[in-house]
């Protein structure tokens, strides 16, 4: 391909991905050096319209970074007044006592929020300081220098031709370089992705592990509303076919937010993670809740759940991984919003520091040395067991020995386990079909469960139909010839969002589709392929999901 002749901007340090990470990096540099060069690229429409998140907000990277966030008008406005654990059966449930926990299970002094809003007012605080934020503006490339390192990124190319490459009407992009490059990215990015490749920053490490997290927000029967209380359950409906659990958070104006997560190292072929969180509002429990609510938004993500063990190295030359780009979520306190705005703080102190001493280019490597033995290490080195004991052991052994190495962890500041490896990453996890039987999965309803295309249209996704698939095949024979084949095709199942179909015509090989106008880039097609054949990589800046306050 020929020379792409672009233009270029100088910053001092250049951050993708405007969520909790990103912003707070943003942040921390203006606030130690106002002449600081700060340049934030968001590739949604607006800031906050790819963020999703449970969430309940631990405020304690707020309070690192912020510390007068109350007077400044933050969103963090329904503190949890009651926490609810249940182990459901299909028609039952069981209270799971709050006392026998580890105190890092206790959400007192947490906040339940819109992740997507805190993330808007964080811009707003950013901007105030002099940060340049440019939403709409997708990070397709990476730029490198002489020597091999990072130097920047092309933001902003539009208009490619139907086959990818650049024709008359494409705009090339713009590179934006700098001293430094923060990826901030969320889960799988693809920048991040490359970044790990080239570098091998995964090497010793554990494979990473992903969950599927789904979410509604409901409006319910203001009768039923209890602003404050979080509740979680594990068990039915996934049983034995999967590890993951659910959400309800009650916040204000008559809100709840519902949610359902799915590890994504099932090995059930035919395991239909969207299908398990429509059935699961069907619990009486749940249900009702919900009844004579209506649903108001839907979304959906993958979530970094590997841990301590599975956390990459954070830094390359010229290059750092902040937040979920690294994996920074506590599994069992189902948080990571925190961690994320400690690294973004810490990544920024580095960067600082090295720019000050006239150096740019080389490896930050005090942000690393940060994350792994302050805060953030200390948070997640005392849970690293409970997945690899969920995944290994089941689910009602890994409660009473996760519930017994969290203990020993917070206690002693030891293990009796050491540390537990996590085995194959998900999608080698994935079984032949040939050994599964299919699941039958009741219809929705139209009430209480939805199928997927209707529920796609409250992400408010939206992509240009003529640019070309940003979901990439290496071999577009392998998804008929083997995952069709041996493993059922899991693609029309684990998408969240129908992106993915077989068509069959009479006569015909089943034709495999991509519907992209539907994707809401959760990533799970680039984490649970079998074949690993699926590349997720960014469409036009701006296109995607607008969630209104996830």
């Amino acid at each position: 391909m020929a020379e792409i002749d672009r233009e270029s901007m100088e910053y001092d340090v250049v951050i993708v991905g405007g969520g909790p990470a990103g912003l707070s990096a943003a942040i921390r540099l203006k606030q130690l050096d106002p002449d600081l060069q700060v340049v934030l690229l968001e590739k949604g429409s607006e800031i906050g319209a790819h963020i999703l998140s449970g969430a309940v907000l631990d405020p304690c990277g707020l309070d690192a970074l912020i510390p007068d966030w109350k007077d400044k008008g933050a969103p963090l406005n329904v503190p949890v007044r009651e926490d609810n654990f249940y182990m459901l059966g299909q028609e039952g449930k069981v209270r799971i006592p709050n006392w026998p926990m580890p105190g890092l299970m206790n959400n007192h002094g947490n906040y339940i929020v819109s992740m997507g809003n805190v993330c808007r007012w964080m811009a707003e605080q950013a901007e105030e300081l002099g940060v340049e934020i440019f939403p709409g503006m997708s990070c397709s490339e990476l730029v490198y220098g002489e020597n091999g390192e990072v130097k920047g990124v092309v933001a902003g190319v539009f208009g490619l031709e139907a086959d990818g490459s650049y024709g008359p009407n494409t705009e090339p992009g713009m590179e934006l370089l700098g001293k430094y490059v923060f990826l901030a990215e969320g889960v799988r990015g693809s920048l991040s992705k490359e970044v790990i490749a080239k570098y091998d920053l995964q090497a010793g490490k554990e494979p990473q592990k992903f969950g599927l997290g789904m979410k509604e927000i409901w409006e319910i029967d203001p009768a039923k509303h209890k602003e404050g209380t979080v509740t979680h359950t594990m068990g039915w409906p996934l049983g034995s076919n999967a590890g993951g659990g659910s959400f309800i958070y009650h916040l204000d104006n008559n809100q709840v937010y519902v949610g359902f997560v799915v590890h994504l190292n099932y090995e059930n072929p035919y395991l239909f993670p969207y299908m398990e969180f429509q059935r699961f509002k069907h619990h009486p429990m749940v249900a009702e809740l919900l009844e004579g609510g209506k649903r108001v938004a839907y979304g959906a993500r993958a979530i970094s759940e590997g841990g301590w063990q599975s956390m990459p190295k954070m830094v390359a030359p010229g290059v750092a991984l902040l937040g979920c780009s690294v994996g920074m979520v506590n599994v069992p306190r189902i948080k990571g919003n925190h961690n994320a705005m400690l690294s973004g703080k810490a990544a920024a102190e580095a960067a600082y520091a090295a720019i000050k001493a006239d150096r740019s280019g080389d490896e930050l490597s005090d942000y690393e040395t940060e994350v792994r033995e302050g805060a953030i290490g200390k948070d997640l080195k005392p849970v690293r067991n409970v997945k690899p004991m969920w995944s290994k052991w089941g689910l009602t052994a890994s409660l009473a020995f996760g519930g017994l190495d969290m203990w020993t962890n917070s206690l002693f500041g030891m293990s009796l386990f050491g540390t537990l490896s996590h085995g194959k990453n998900d999608a080698d996890a994935t079984g032949k079909a040939s050994k599964f039987e299919p699941i039958d999965y009741p219809k929705p309803d139209g009430k209480l469960s939805f199928d997927r295309l209707t529920n796609v249209a409250f992400s408010f996704t939206n992509h240009e139909e003529s640019q070309p698939a940003h979901l990439r095949l290496k071999d577009v024979h392998t998804p008929t010839v083997v995952n069709l084949k041996q493993y059922a095709g899991p693609s029309q199942r684990y998408c969240p969002a129908g992106v993915y179909e077989f068509v069959q015509e009479e006569g015909k090989d089943p034709r495999f589709v991509i519907n992209f106008q539907n994707c809401v880039h959760c990533k799970t097609c680039d984490i649970k392929d079998p074949s690993q054949n699926i590349t997720w990589t960014v469409p036009q800046g701006g296109d995607g999901p607008n969630y209104p306050n996830m």
